[in-house]
């Protein structure tokens, strides 16, 4: 049970658990660590199509079936190790998400080897520091910004996958790039 229960928050958990758990404790906190910025693109990949509480729901699941998402070894994987990922039911059994986190595991190692850091690389496209953002309303915040459509752009050009501008503003939100906890919550003034 969340410490926050009886404070104000975003609208978009609910009642559910572990959604407000996520969202007290994760969701827009400024992330610097090159595997959980990883682990986050490899996910709100995996989410396409989906809802982010599904994946949420599954993230244990993916951290023991992607190794917890160390990328050396993620981009080493075989047709062996992709066919058993297809098997697993603790994960979105989807063949061209499965690929997509290998050849992102590949490009990320790419990046990483050229910035001397993935969170260099990714946190550019808001000048280093998180965006402050204003919304008053769940309605308010958009699904990509300019930021987004640049970070997709260029994720895209260096050849990763499922890399649109809406799983990239996804991607900003969750790693704190940006505060778009709704000016009611609790969460937004915390992390201005």
């Amino acid at each position: 049970m969340s410490k926050a229960i009886n404070k104000q928050r975003c609208a978009w958990p609910g009642d559910d658990a572990l959604y407000q758990k996520y969202h007290d404790t994760e969701w827009g906190v400024p992330l610097h660590d090159d595997q959980r910025l990883f682990e986050f693109l490899i996910l709100e990949g995996a989410q396409a199509g989906l809802s982010w509480i599904t994946i949420l729901r599954k993230r244990d699941n993916y951290r023991a079936a992607f190794d917890d998402f160390d990328a050396k070894r993620i981009a080493a994987y075989d047709a062996n190790k992709i066919e058993s990922l297809l098997q697993n039911a603790g994960i979105v059994r989807n063949r061209l998400k499965v690929q997509s986190a290998i050849i992102n595991a590949q490009k990320y190692l790419d990046v990483r080897d050229e910035f001397g850091s993935f969170d260099k690389f990714i946190w550019q496209f808001v000048d280093g520091k998180p965006k402050q953002n204003k919304r008053r309303s769940i309605a308010d915040i958009p699904a990509s910004t300019p930021e987004s459509d640049a970070m997709s752009k260029e994720l895209k050009r260096r050849g990763f996958k499922f890399v649109g501008s809406t799983i990239c503003y996804a991607h900003m939100q969750a790693t704190g790039m940006v505060n778009d906890h709704t000016t009611d919550c609790f969460r937004h003034k915390e992390l201005r």
